[in-house]
């Protein structure tokens, strides 16, 4: 946790009092949980859901390999001690555009489609997402086209 509150510099448990804002590494932890529980909701974690999750975090976060690891270690704890997703999604929210949630959604159906395939919890979880990240069906499926067109 030390690498990550010195890499965003600020105290880790900290919010903007001025405008009593989540911090970013709040945020990306919010953000990092969605994927994390996309990733396990068919009951495997595989080695290759766990990079596409690193490189969304490296590329889309803008982290060294080293942060973004110590990110998913933190989120996973996190997400372990957690009843459900809604805190995470309602932080989210609170703080992100509708075309940053599209963009977490489309985060979230490039780890359904590491595998190639979409199986029935993952279609349950996506659409979830998008109902609590108030996304319209159309706005769920044009990501999801998106992210198919790309190659996944």
């Amino acid at each position: 946790m030390d690498l990550i509150g010195r890499f965003f510099g600020k105290d880790t448990k900290s919010r903007s009092p001025e405008k009593g804002k989540a911090s970013d590494r709040d945020i990306r932890i919010a953000t990092c949980a969605l994927l994390l529980e996309m990733a396990q909701i068919d009951g495997e974690f595989s080695p290759d859901e766990r990079e596409r999750i690193m490189s969304i975090l490296k590329r889309d976060f803008q982290m060294p390999d080293e942060y973004a690891a110590e990110l998913l270690e933190a989120t996973s704890e996190r997400l372990r001690d957690s009843i459900d997703i809604w805190q995470f999604t309602n932080l989210i929210n609170e703080n992100y555009s509708r075309e940053e949630k599209i963009r977490i959604i489309e985060m979230v159906w490039k780890i359904i489609y590491t595998d190639g395939k979409l199986d029935s919890h993952e279609d349950y979880l996506v659409h979830k997402l998008a109902n609590l990240l108030h996304l319209t069906h159309t706005e769920l499926i044009d990501a999801k086209l998106k992210i198919l067109h790309q190659g996944g």
